[in-house]
């Protein structure tokens, strides 16, 4: 009689997620990570390769995983999946870094909009537009 290894290798991780059927039954489904398994860039859309993924919402999953909703905003891809903490650290960072980056970008486009305000009023001044009385 043969035998079948249902267990994994040494180097794999073993998750068990319960899950609830339609017809109200609950089961345990166990999955297996494969430590060769290229790294998940969350941040990148499966449809269009677009890097603006970003999170509708997260939850945490189990005490190492989340489960996170996903949206592109190029293509409108959307899914829910769940990611181990790795994976959601370097997403963290890239978010962190999308926002430095909308931060610096909103601070230079508030200071040019301030330099022209600024601009157009010293010429209003000079041309005599504005007068005490507007005050």
């Amino acid at each position: 009689m043969q035998e079948f290894e249902n267990s994994p290798s040494p180097d794999h991780k073993q998750y068990v997620r319960k899950v609830t059927l339609p017809s109200g039954k609950t089961i345990e489904v166990v999955s297996f990570e494969d430590p060769a398994a290229p790294e998940t860039d969350i941040h990148v859309c499966p449809e269009c390769t677009c890097e603006l993924v970003y999170p509708v919402a997260w939850q945490e999953a189990d005490h190492t995983r989340w489960e996170v909703s996903l949206r592109c905003p190029n293509c409108e891809w959307y899914a829910t999946d769940i990611f181990n903490d790795e994976a959601i650290r370097r997403f963290d960072e890239t978010l962190d870094r999308g926002t430095e980056a909308l931060v610096a970008d909103l601070r230079q486009l508030s200071r040019a909009n301030m330099e022209e305000d600024v601009e157009r009023f010293i010429a209003a001044l000079t041309a005599g537009h504005v007068l005490p009385e507007d005050f």
